[in-house]
């Protein structure tokens, strides 16, 4: 064992809990939890902690406790991702085949009905303009009803042709759970995972959590945090992102990628073969600044000074979780939070964890250089438009700025569906912009698919170029 990896966790969760609060006050967070795992590669034998700090509720002021639960988000895609690969290894489905031949009622535009693959909804490449926010009840029939009413969803890009972050692909591949397993997805969820790893608090409905000691979003300036209007989103998003549960299952989930398909009870869930394909470069992301540098089967891939990372964002409604794998190092972090500038927070936490514990330096956001110029700012002028979102890129006197537009469903859900920013230079063809109070940034990729298409790439979703 490492000199970096010798630190004892049990020394580190008491000098954890006042760093953590110390950080939700820098970076103006109600409340969050913070979970580490490590695992021995020598005697399989695992160490874990997590430490709470702040309060779930800014109107109630309960307290965040190590056992509270939060909202995880499209963390959720890498448990619906793992039920699909059981799918895979018990001979029930092929990566390679068609999610129609499994499901008769799914109805896809005709670009992709009979062509689109289970890998290609895994990794975000089928081209389905995926923002599809459809509320089709709260009945156990939601996500048969939703993947019923695709067929008008757009087309994003053509299949196969770039990655585009897809939430309408994930409902689909838990439909497919639904009717291969005989179950709902969100009993799949606790009888296949939840329950073998011993993760006692996973939910994924809101009466469910409610029994638990349980967060809210918050949303709104930073120091004045106010309660989200809505504390949820549709059941029938269930698959792409409403998992909830404490840092600890979360910690467990992880372990069962840190080991290559074992639960921490010894249990096989997932073949070496398998778990090892979900994690492997699937395909490689237009904006590597933001996430990372390619994703694999229900994971972010990420290059962190030499070592590779993977794990997955969340954000919900005023909520935001992160989770990162370092696979060879046994180690994995988990972050939950419930609003303030959350991404800053996670930034922190997994780059002093990551370096005490593994010896991984956490690679710096990339950031504009102050004082430099867009070269030509004109030829970047254009409207973008996908689902759910309007995008403007203009001129305002030698300003070069980026208005975006909240549409659909989804804006009923925004207290300002409308945000502009200035855009500033970061590499080639690459822009940025930062919101106030943050000290990230968030890349502005322009690109071209293969054909010459231009396209805009931020947010993890490519965007069409509509007029110049």
């Amino acid at each position: 064992m490492s000199a970096a990896t010798a630190v004892s966790l049990d020394a580190l969760a008491g000098s954890w809990q006042p760093r953590l609060a110390d950080l939700l006050t820098r970076h103006g967070v109600p409340g969050a939890s913070v979970g580490v795992l490590r695992r021995d590669p020598g005697t399989d034998a695992n160490e874990r902690f997590a430490v709470a700090a702040g309060v779930l509720n800014v109107r109630t002021g309960l307290a965040c406790t190590p056992e509270s639960v939060f909202q995880i988000g499209s963390i959720t895609k890498s448990w619906t991702a793992t039920l699909i690969l059981r799918l895979v290894e018990a001979g029930k489905l092929s990566l390679d085949g068609s999610p129609a031949a499994v499901l008769p009622e799914l109805v896809l535009p005709e670009e992709l009905a009979h062509r689109v693959t289970i890998r290609q909804l895994l990794d975000h490449t089928s081209g389905l303009d995926g923002d599809v926010i459809s509320d089709t009840g709260r009945g156990d029939d939601c996500l048969r009803r939703y993947v019923e009413v695709l067929a008008d969803a757009g087309i994003n890009h053509p299949l196969g042709a770039t990655f585009s972050y897809c939430n309408a692909g994930y409902v689909i591949l838990g439909r497919i759970v639904e009717r291969l397993t005989g179950r709902t997805w969100d009993d799949a969820v606790r009888s296949e995972l939840a329950g073998p790893l011993g993760a006692h608090r996973v939910t994924t409905l809101p009466e469910e959590c409610m029994l638990d000691r349980f967060a809210v979003g918050h949303v709104g300036e930073f120091g004045a945090p106010q309660v989200v209007p809505a504390w949820g989103l549709p059941r029938s998003l269930g698959p792409a992102g409403l998992i909830t549960c404490a840092a600890d299952d979360l910690l467990a989930f992880a372990s069962l990628h840190l080991t290559g398909g074992v639960a921490p009870s010894g249990q096989r869930l997932l073949s070496a073969e398998l778990a090892a394909e979900m994690a492997a470069p699937s395909v490689d992301l237009p904006d590597p600044y933001t996430f990372g540098d390619s994703w694999g089967l229900g994971l972010i891939r990420f290059d962190w000074d030499g070592h590779r990372v993977i794990g997955h964002d969340g954000a919900t409604l005023g909520q935001h979780a992160y989770l990162r794998l370092a696979p060879d190092e046994g180690l994995a972090v988990a972050v939950l939070t419930n609003g303030g500038n959350a991404g800053d927070l996670s930034q922190e936490v997994f780059t002093e964890l990551f370096e005490e514990l593994a010896g991984i330096a956490v690679p710096a956001k990339a950031e504009p250089v102050e004082g430099e110029r867009i070269v030509d700012p004109e030829r970047y002028v254009a409207r973008f438009r996908r689902a759910a979102r309007d995008t403007d890129v203009y001129l305002d006197g030698e300003r070069l700025m980026m208005r975006t537009t909240v549409t659909g469903p989804l804006a009923e859900y925004y207290e300002e569906p409308v945000a502009e920013h200035e855009l500033h230079p970061l590499a080639d063809d690459a822009l940025a912009f930062r919101d106030e109070g943050e000290r990230n940034w968030t890349a502005v990729v322009f690109y071209q698919l293969p054909d010459g298409t231009p396209y805009l790439h931020y947010g993890a979703r490519a965007n069409p170029r509509r007029s110049a």
